[in-house]
């Protein structure tokens, strides 16, 4: 029977129901109980932080522009949720949708909509690398989280990457924000390992762990905690919970809560 029962973390919001990073996808995961929020972070042309995963806006808004080409006004113009539900339009028995949770979603708007919730939920903000802007991705995040003064210990926000270096730079620009390097090839291990920060959190893929066992008890006997990405199967989840993560984030946190209710009874 496993012991620990790990944080649920919705992944781009209850992204498997609802178009991803938009506040829809992410108000569905708070209703659902949901632990945490998972997102990406990219800056635009005119320095805001908006919360989309590829750089270009072909998947998830119908154009080829780049996130960090663009303003954010021109990106307010779009639908970043069209695509989820393309023949949406042809229901006509759909409600009506507020139209502000269909379009480009900022960080700061999700930090104010956690903020502003009547329970403790926690941000998992990752920052995408390579990026024309650099360090002043990770310069403007922690200019935002001193803002919520949430770049202290105990804050409910930590920072991810698969760049080692940007981590670095949040660790330098705010000591006391927890840290997870994301991992996603086997043979990087053995050397972030020896490198990454004592009190760094390891986020490996859960494909790796299927792929690569031997990894992933490797990964959990380090003695670090653990964050597991993305697990949206009944099995993995099983596999996560062998190996004692401390998080696992979904696509489907509902179905993830239900699971571990039936495996560790109602959340206190």
């Amino acid at each position: 029977m496993p012991t620990v029962r790990p944080q649920v973390v919705a992944h781009r919001g209850a992204s498997h129901e609802l178009a991803e990073h938009t506040l829809a996808a992410y108000l569905k995961a708070l209703d659902s109980g949901a632990d945490g929020l998972e997102c990406d972070v990219r800056l635009t042309a005119d320095g805001h932080l908006v919360c989309v995963h590829d750089r270009d806006l072909r998947r998830t808004a119908a154009t080829k522009g780049l996130v960090s080409t663009m303003d954010l006004a021109e990106l307010s113009e779009l639908d970043f949720a069209a695509w989820k539900n393309p023949w949406a339009d042809l229901d006509d028995e759909a409600p009506d949708e507020d139209e502000g949770l269909r379009g480009v979603l900022t960080l700061r708007k999700l930090l104010e909509t956690v903020a502003d919730y009547d329970r403790r939920v926690e941000v998992a903000i990752e920052t995408k690398h390579p990026t024309r802007y650099s360090g002043l991705v990770e310069k403007r995040l922690v200019e935002m989280l001193r803002d919520f003064g949430w770049d202290q210990a105990g804050a409910p926000v930590r920072v991810m990457s698969f760049s080692f270096t940007a981590l670095q730079r949040v660790e330098r620009l705010a000591p006391e924000v927890r840290l997870v390097q994301l991992v996603d090839r086997p043979n990087y291990w053995p050397m972030l390992r020896r490198v990454i920060g004592r009190d760094w959190v390891v986020g490996p893929g859960i494909k790796m762990l299927r792929e690569h066992p031997r990894v992933g008890e490797s990964i959990a006997r380090s003695g670090r905690d653990v964050h597991v990405w993305t697990v949206n199967k009944e099995k993995d989840l099983d596999r996560c919970l062998g190996l004692g993560v401390k998080a696992v984030i979904s696509d489907r946190p509902r179905l993830m809560l239900d699971l571990l209710e039936q495996r560790f009874g109602p959340a206190e």
